[in-house]
């Protein structure tokens, strides 16, 4: 309760209004008007959100006088606006988005769902889709399915039931059924797939030239005087598999060397299963001379094992990968991959999701395909040669 600064008396002040963003009191009891060193009486910190009503009752004005004057109208005095962005920053206030998205059915928030966060290719397509997301005032809500079907679909569900306005997903490495992200189950938002896409939806797309990026790499392996190239694919039901498989196989036929079944084996890309496939090829009668793994990661895996088993790289056998990550470089030998350009992935995506808001019902789901960049290193290099890049 405020007390008179002349009379010291209480029950006759009121209050009267503001100067110089400060709240001003009136005493009838001795006609005097007087300001507080601060502007009001800000009630302790609730352990609830602060309501925009909390704000007005700190203040003594109307719910909808603070609501006005945090939405910027232009009939709210500037004082009257400063005192209550003052008291709105004192008590923490933050907008609700939830009750915001209901009065205008827009959250300007994109859900974005990759397989893992920890995974560089996927940080940085996440840094691309930030980007393009913040600079449209839009805001990123980011869920991880850790290769698991089943959180994937439950994260799905969540940033529905979020009220996003918009998926941007790359499925994991177990999906194979992908009803969670049709149309209905969506409730009809516009969902963008990247990286890992399905054909099963007919939605936006942001692929890579897998087909032609697999081919440029066993190019180069045949062109170093390989001619056992296994191929260490991922699981069978992802589209990038395939279409890496098929520039592979692609690339062994133009060249006049015959695919042979016992150098292809689909694996879950974990290490584990890369290293036993690399202990079958190792016990062939004819063992490959380059390994060629569709997976950054099990590319690793592959030269970790190799050395272990005492094998020469790229001497005995040769190796490249796929996704041009930071250790790609720096580990003995440096690794021949492709560069998958994750930031621009990531960009077009998020692009491809505002054309989505903007054209609404007149937008034709499309596909964007990027192309990669071969970068040549000396796990794949059998003779010495220059290191370079060559784009695909």
């Amino acid at each position: 309760m405020i007390k008179c600064v002349k009379c010291k008396l209480a029950d006759d002040v009121m209050k009267a209004g503001f100067i110089r963003g400060r709240q001003r009191f009136f005493c009838k009891a001795c006609d005097y008007h007087f300001t507080e060193e601060k502007s009001a009486q800000v009630p302790e910190r609730k352990r609830h959100q602060t309501t925009i009503s909390d704000v007005a009752k700190a203040l003594g004005v109307a719910s909808s006088t603070v609501s006005r004057a945090l939405n910027g109208h232009s009939d709210i005095s500037p004082n009257t606006r400063q005192a209550i962005l003052e008291v709105a920053r004192q008590l923490d206030y933050q907008p609700n988005l939830l009750a915001q998205s209901l009065k205008s059915s827009e959250t300007y928030t994109i859900g974005v769902l990759i397989p893992d966060i920890e995974r560089p290719f996927f940080a940085t397509a996440v840094s691309g889709i930030q980007q393009v997301a913040a600079e449209s005032g839009y805001r990123v809500m980011i869920c991880q399915s850790k290769e698991s079907y089943q959180t994937e679909v439950s994260n799905v569900q969540a940033l529905i039931a979020s009220r996003v306005d918009g998926l941007l997903i790359c499925h994991s490495r177990e999906t194979e059924n992908f009803d969670h992200v049709r149309a209905d189950a969506c409730r009809g938002i516009p969902v963008v797939h990247f990286d890992r896409v399905c054909n099963e939806v007919n939605s936006a797309q942001v692929m890579l030239d897998d087909w032609g990026g697999a081919f440029a790499v066993t190019e180069h392996l045949i062109l170093e005087g390989c001619e056992r190239i296994a191929i260490l694919a991922g699981p069978d039901a992802l589209l990038i598999s395939k279409q890496r498989i098929g520039g592979y196989l692609n690339a062994l036929h133009h060249y006049g060397i015959e695919p042979r079944e016992e150098l292809r084996i689909n694996t879950d890309f974990r290490s584990e299963s890369a290293v036993a496939a690399l202990d079958k090829w190792l016990a062939l009668p004819e063992p490959p001379d380059a390994i060629f793994a569709v997976n950054y990661t099990n590319a690793l895996d592959v030269i970790q094992a190799l050395k272990q088993r005492g094998i020469r790289i790229p001497e005995d056998i040769a190796v490249v990968g796929y996704g041009d990550e930071f250790l790609a470089s720096m580990i003995e030998p440096a690794l021949t991959t492709v560069d998958l350009h994750p930031y621009r992935i990531g960009q077009q995506a998020a692009r491809l999701f505002l054309d989505q808001v903007r054209l609404k019902e007149n937008f034709k789901p499309r596909t964007y395909v990027l192309s990669g960049d071969l970068v040549i290193r000396q796990s794949s290099l059998k003779g010495k040669g220059p290191l370079f890049r060559l784009s695909i």
